[in-house]
Parts: C-alpha cells; sequence; structure tokens
C-alpha cells in the first residue's frame, strides 16, 4: 500500500507574532508539528550536533552547556558575513531534521511545518500551504520587549533581518490574527484545522 504525502502547512509570522502559541495549538489538538527553534535548541544544547561546528567558526562561543547564545550573538547579529557563515551550518541542519519529521510521519494526513524564516531563508518547496500568524505592530513590540535579555536595539536589529509583516501577510494563503484573546485564536486554529482536514482527505 502506498501511502498519500500529508498535506504540510507551512507556519510562520515574525518575532513576537504568537508562532509558537499557535503551533501549540495544532500539536493539543493532535496534529504532528515540527518545530525548527526547538530543533535549533537541541543541536545548539549540550552535546548537540552542531557544537563542533561552530566552535570551528566561531572559537570561544560553546561549552558544556552548549552554545553560550549570548556570545554566538554578539559576534553574528551586526555582522552579515557571520551571520551568513552561521546560517551555512544551521539551516542544512534544520532543512534534514525536517525531511526526517516528514519520512516519520508520512502517514499522516496534515502536518505543521513551524518555520521562523519560511520566507527568509528557507523554501516553502514541499510544503501546500502557509499560515501565516500576525498581531498588531504595538502588541508584537510589547511581546518582545517583555522577553528576559530583549531590549530595543535587539528587537531592531531582529526585525531588520525579518520580511516586513505586511509584505508576509500578503505571501499567505492563511492568516490567523493573535493580537485577540487565546480563546478566540484558538477557535480560528480549530477553523482553519477543520477546513484543511477536510482538503487532506
Amino acid at each position: 500500500m502506498t501511502l498519500v504525502p500529508p498535506f504540510v502547512l507551512g507556519l510562520t509570522g515574525s518575532i513576537g507574532m504568537g508562532k509558537s502559541t499557535v503551533a501549540a495549538m495544532f500539536a493539543d489538538l493532535g496534529v504532528p508539528v515540527f518545530d525548527a527553534d526547538a530543533a535549533v535548541r537541541g543541536m545548539q544544547g549540550p552535546g548537540g550536533s552542531l557544537l563542533p561546528a561552530i566552535e570551528a567558526v566561531f572559537p570561544g562561543t560553546t561549552g558544556a552547556q552548549g552554545v553560550d547564545r549570548q556570545k554566538l550573538g554578539a559576534r553574528v547579529f551586526h555582522d552579515d558575513a557571520a551571520m551568513i557563515r552561521l546560517e551555512g551550518i544551521v539551516h542544512p541542519a534544520v532543512q534534514a531534521a525536517r525531511h526526517a519529521f516528514l519520512l516519520e510521519h508520512a502517514g499522516a494526513p496534515l502536518v505543521v511545518v513551524d518555520v521562523p524564516l519560511l520566507f527568509e531563508r528557507s523554501s516553502p518547496a514541499g510544503i501546500d500551504a502557509v499560515l501565516v500568524v500576525s498581531a498588531p505592530a504595538e502588541v508584537q513590540r510589547a511581546r518582545v520587549l517583555a522577553r528576559p535579555g530583549m531590549n530595543p536595539e535587539k528587537f531592531a536589529a531582529i526585525r531588520a533581518r525579518q520580511l516586513p509583516d505586511a509584505d508576509k501577510r500578503a505571501r499567505a494563503d492563511h492568516l490567523i490574527d493573535t493580537g485577540t484573546s487565546l480563546a478566540e485564536t484558538r477557535a480560528e486554529v480549530e477553523k482553519l484545522l477543520a477546513r484543511l482536514a477536510s482538503r487532506a482527505r
């Protein structure tokens, strides 16, 4: 019996837009979710597979606890060439992890691939539809600046590397506004899931 490949929903959105919250809602509803950020954290954590390559290119940025995010961030945030070198290490590994995830869930009718930089650094190839999560700019800013270790300068640097929210919204197949209550957001996720499940069948 030949398995029908799952319908692949790409989930993306700028920093602070609620992408992780929406991904968790899909997971709670029984949908397999690939979390690119979580995959990177694992590969950069203690004993992570990317540590030797990162240490070779950025000496002194890793240790027994994995990547020292502050040290690595200081080396790459304001250096485009350094950021490109880091992405050259990380992105192929994430692509491989995503491929393994899709193989593991080949029999599922629907999967979600949560990729923060889907438009900027990744490729929509192999993705059947893209869901963008968005919120008003003031909500985004408040959420991000409430994070530990975040400040306006770092927030601005991150935003500068991301496609503007308006452009992402324009390229979306589906859109969820997370500037509302969690209950309202979940209701939107459930409605979208019902539509996609029907389409996947």
